[in-house]
């Protein structure tokens, strides 16, 4: 035998169940935005992204040469950037601009969670790291640099790759936490307030980002990274978030009720 729900009870049993169901990230439930505009606001928006990052980086070593300052103006001014993106490019494609954030949606989506679909994800990811090679460029015409200069910043220390672990796990983590408890309309400051925290704790300065990686190789300035750092930075950031969403499924597992049903 099977139950029926009344009528008057079954909007209420479908907000229970779409409650229980597991949340991701910006942009988790499917975008209602046609797939077109969704692959623009993620290449605008990490090209957006990464010309921010590269930019104030050339402004601030043109200013100062004090490392600290630099990183700083560095740091301040990804913050507002990350955070007035996210908040405008958000209800388009969810406003992932990171290849890792995108994977684990779609993994998310895999284990019955929302989040994009395979088709997203082979449109999202190509997206962003042709925006954030175009992001670099720009930043470099903008100054009067090189179009396409590799940098020869070496980050292959073995700490700076736990950094890239380290600020992975905890973006994940922060996104699907916030998705896993309703509070996504967060993410724009909570998200933005991160990376500039993880500027400073950690050694890598906080790439977190695959995408962004590979842009920040084309330019040899402050912000850029050895092509040869490339893959070892992307494995780690795979690595973290792989590690960010075990922490979210320990962290915010759903309790059960004494019959053993999930619990609110």
């Amino acid at each position: 035998m099977t139950a029926t729900v009344p009528a008057d009870t079954a909007p209420a049993a479908e907000s229970a169940v779409a409650a229980d169901a597991p949340q991701s990230a910006p942009g988790a439930t499917p975008p209602r935005a046609p797939l077109v505009a969704c692959a623009a606001a993620e290449l605008v928006g990490t090209a957006a992204l990464v010309a921010v990052v590269v930019g104030s980086g050339i402004q601030a070593t043109e200013l100062t040469d004090d490392v600290a300052l630099q990183l700083l103006a560095n740091s301040t001014a990804t913050v507002f950037g990350l955070g007035v993106l996210i908040a405008l490019l958000g209800p388009v494609s969810g406003a992932h601009f990171n290849p890792a954030v995108t994977l684990a949606e779609w993994w998310t989506a895999r284990r019955g969670g929302a989040g994009v679909t395979a088709r997203e994800l082979g449109v999202y990811v190509p997206s962003q790291i042709v925006g954030a090679i175009a992001g670099a460029i720009l930043a470099d015409a903008m100054f009067g640099k090189p179009l396409v200069k590799w940098s020869t910043h070496d980050r292959s220390a073995g700490n700076l790759l736990l950094g890239e672990v380290v600020a992975t796990a905890g973006l994940i983590l922060l996104i699907f936490g916030l998705a896993r408890t309703d509070r996504l309309r967060f993410a724009p400051a909570a998200v933005a307030s991160y990376i500039g925290a993880a500027y400073w704790f950690t050694s890598s300065t906080s790439f977190a980002n695959p995408a962004v990686t590979i842009g920040r190789a084309f330019t040899d300035t402050f912000a850029g990274i050895a092509p040869a750092s490339v893959p070892g930075f992307i494995a780690m950031q795979l690595i973290g978030a792989v590690v960010g969403l075990a922490l979210v499924a320990v962290i915010f597992m759903r309790g059960k009720t004494g019959s053993g049903t999930p619990g609110a």
